[in-house]
């Protein structure tokens, strides 16, 4: 165990191993979900290996560094190429299926979160190791995204109605080389309160379009412009008694303006994705 021990002493959270283009998930060639499961042969539940451009640890650093009588596990997900427009979506922690690997960023790879491996050290201590983030910053990013996947609130179905056409909004304009799509791209994230509460029978709501800096214009555009357009697709409705919006500097929102309000995601709003 010392050598598998010594061989894991490197290996951290978001670390990724390019060569192993594997991965094993129960499956019923019966009834088939995918097309690795489709391909198989057999009667019944059974492993089916599907091929994936890479692998992923999932499992925190602490408990990959312990020792493996502790733990003799690590948890890895798979590596799927993406398009350029998504992966920006996900690097923004619009698209929480997934989590931004710095690392792979240049090949278009992220890691696909709805799918889960557990294998033993013994099997990652033979791994070629690449680092999958570089700073700390990168590496928090990546711990907010593992995070943010089990944490997100289911959104109510009222609300999701309401969000719609902003929803396609975001989805048709965030890829244009248009004003409006590169104003999107240059948000840090989308949050929503609502006051009192998501199940109060008459609710406020609030939504943050976060910037990165404090101007007050984007490429000579004021950012009102923007939000009026935004705000226009959300009119309020039902038990929303009213929907307004702020664009504003992460540097400016209190923490509990940002604690009291909920990241606005594409996953989140029922997609088909």
């Amino acid at each position: 165990m010392k050598e598998i021990d010594a061989a894991l002493e490197k290996w951290r959270q978001g670390d990724v191993a390019l060569d192993e283009q594997w991965f094993a998930h129960v499956g019923d060639p019966r009834m088939p979900l995918t097309a690795a499961a489709a391909e198989s042969d057999g009667d019944g539940p059974q492993a089916i290996i599907a091929e994936v451009a890479g692998l992923v640890i999932v499992s925190q650093s602490c408990d990959v560094v312990r020792s493996s009588a502790d733990r003799c596990f690590v948890e890895v997900c798979p590596l799927v190429e993406v398009p350029e427009e998504d992966l920006h979506q996900i690097r923004r922690a619009r698209r929480p299926r997934y989590a931004f690997v710095p690392a792979t960023a240049h090949l278009r790879l992220v890691a696909d979160l709805d799918r889960v491996m557990t294998v033993e050290k013994s099997i990652v201590a033979g791994w070629n190791r690449t680092s999958g983030c570089s700073t700390d910053e990168q590496a928090r990013a990546f711990a907010a995204a593992l995070a943010r996947k089990r944490q997100r609130l289911a959104f109510p179905d009222d609300f999701t109605l309401l969000a719609r056409k902003l929803q396609e909004r975001l989805t048709e304009k965030h890829g244009k080389d248009s004003d409006e799509g590169r104003a999107l791209r240059a948000l840090r994230e989308i949050r929503v309160r609502a006051a009192p509460s998501w199940d109060a029978g008459k609710v406020d709501i609030l939504f943050f379009f976060i910037r990165e800096d404090d101007t007050r214009d984007f490429e000579g555009k004021g950012w009102d412009v923007h939000l009026d357009r935004w705000l226009k697709l959300v009119p309020a409705s039902g038990r929303f008694g009213t929907v307004d919006g702020v664009v504003i500097p992460l540097d400016q929102m209190t923490a509990r303006e940002y604690v009291e309000s909920d990241p606005l995601d594409l996953d989140h709003l029922s997609m088909s994705l």
